[in-house]
């Protein structure tokens, strides 16, 4: 109906033009050329599959131009000629007696309109083909990149130092030889994180309570290992539970925080992890004693560079990392919207 609807001002140039050049008065025009208009604007659909299969292109341009050059005339005799039989039949009522002698003058005419009209109709239709190519190029584009995120997503996750599993079981072999209850422990506990964590894998994010419990089972392995060495405490804020954050975000941090801050100490030392929501973000904050005068580990940037990157694809500008080390003991600071990281990436 709105295509229909669009040839209302194309009946009314058309009547117009034979009023203007042979004098049909406009009641009889609008009358031979209603019907007309009608039956052509089904005739000027017919270009649509005319364009899907010849694409415009140089080479293709001269046999287009014949092909549609043809098309238009062959249109055109069609709108001259369902003008002509509605002449004919409105002819024979008596306020309209003779209109088919006055539109019969305004043949040649309406014949130029009829192949201009269809021409414009093929142009048309190019022009929605090509939107339509363009808007299709741009979704295959977005959905490349998203495709291309969540793989480079996937592969940092996969790169995940793996050094605390292989620390854990050469401690639970040390532990099976001497403290048999401890080695058990240590067992089950590796478990329990090795189940948390690979129920993670398919997700692209869950919710911070959810990636706390996992943190919280990698320290509860490490605390067997390390025994009175190694102190967590916790303060996290119930209102950040529930906001959406990369899953296993958290785990290369803590690693570090064990691997190269604790794990160096003899006495060893705390790990406090904290976490507090401020209007629409939150903010995680890990904190771990380390000997300061030791040199400093080469390989603890990687893990941080991961988290950093995978805030950057799953963030845009919006979130960040912060590190700093004062008094003998380390912190991070990761700030991030308490939303979907893909969302937030999206508005970026």
């Amino acid at each position: 109906m709105i295509y229909l609807l669009a040839w209302v001002p194309v009946l009314a140039l058309l009547t117009f033009v034979v009023w203007a050049s042979n004098g049909v008065p406009w009641a009889g025009g609008a009358a031979a050329l209603a019907p007309a208009c009608l039956v052509y604007a089904f005739v000027c659909l017919s270009p649509w599959y005319v364009c899907r299969t010849r694409p415009l292109s140089a080479a293709a341009a001269p046999g287009i131009a014949v092909t549609f050059g043809v098309a238009a005339s062959a249109g055109a005799l069609v709108l001259v000629a369902a003008a002509m039989l509605s002449a004919l039949a409105f002819g024979q009522m008596p306020a309209l007696r003779g209109l088919d002698r006055q539109m019969h003058a305004s043949l040649p005419l309406l014949f130029g309109m009829g192949v201009l009209l269809y021409l414009l109709s093929a142009g048309l239709h190019y022009a929605a083909l090509a939107l339509e190519a363009s808007r299709e190029a741009e979704r295959r584009a977005a959905e490349s990149r998203t495709l291309a995120r969540e793989a480079e997503l996937l592969a940092l996750r996969m790169q995940l130092n793996p050094h605390f599993l292989f620390n854990s079981l050469h401690s639970i072999a040390a532990l099976a030889t001497r403290d048999g209850p401890r080695a058990r422990e240590m067992c089950v506990r590796l478990a329990a994180f090795l189940r948390i964590g690979l129920g993670l894998g398919g997700r692209q994010s869950i919710p911070l309570r959810e990636e706390l419990a996992l943190a919280k089972s990698y320290l509860e392995v490490e605390q067997v290992r390390f025994g009175a060495r190694l102190r967590v405490e916790a303060d996290i804020d119930p209102e950040c539970e529930e906001c959406e954050v990369p899953a296993l975000v958290l785990q290369p941090l803590v690693e570090n925080a064990v691997k190269h801050g604790v794990a160096g100490l003899v006495e060893g030392g705390s790990i406090r992890l904290s976490a507090a929501r401020t209007g629409g973000s939150v903010s995680i904050v890990l904190e771990n004693a380390f000997d300061a005068e030791a040199p400093a580990p080469r390989k603890m940037g990687l893990g941080l560079a991961h988290v950093r990157r995978r805030l950057e694809i799953g963030y845009g500008g919006t979130a960040a990392l912060e590190t700093g080390a004062a008094d003998g003991v380390y912190r991070v600071v990761l700030r991030l919207p308490c939303g979907s990281p893909m969302a937030s990436s999206s508005r970026a």
